[in-house]
């Protein structure tokens, strides 16, 4: 079995109901989550919107290979009204990231694993660290929580009490 972290995320339509749906999703489709992180309330990152993202992280265990799970992450995201623009950061219901897949590093067209941004965002470094301080990201040779204590985002974001 693979572990496997996830980042989850979305701004659009009633977010908390999307998230539990997405969550009941991935366990049907990709496998059994472990460890589910608080649920984060974060301005957009990237783009301006009126509307704050929640956010949080999962770990599961899955016997699926990382692009199998790429492929079932996108019908997830369809089943649950993503729509995809041509913007790389826009609104959306739901958007799901593979941050880890054990310790591999991954890099094809289609997917890079470990996420190439993890390290660059707030939104996915707290809840990380709370569910997983000492994972260490391979391509930087640090914990998660190392990462966080030197990453410069300044986004406002807080703790739903959910």
């Amino acid at each position: 079995m693979n572990d496997v972290y996830l980042g989850i995320g979305g701004n659009l339509g009633n977010r908390l109901e999307n998230i539990k749906k997405t969550l009941a999703l991935i366990s049907e489709k990709i496998g059994k989550i472990e460890k589910t992180s608080s649920v984060y309330l974060s301005e957009p990152w990237g783009f301006e919107h009126k509307k704050y993202f929640t956010n949080l992280v999962v770990k599961l265990k899955t016997d699926k290979s990382p692009n199998k799970i790429l492929e079932l992450i996108s019908e997830i995201e369809l089943e649950l009204k993503r729509l995809r623009t041509s913007s790389q950061y826009d609104a959306r219901t739901v958007d799901i990231d593979i941050l880890f897949y054990n310790n591999e590093i991954i890099k094809t067209e289609n997917l890079e694993i470990p996420h190439p941004r993890i390290q660059d965002r707030l939104f996915v470094l707290l809840p990380l660290v709370e569910i997983e301080k000492d994972l260490y990201h391979q391509s930087f040779k640090k914990s998660i929580l190392e990462l966080l204590n030197e990453c410069k985002d300044k986004s406002r974001i807080r703790k739903l009490n959910c």
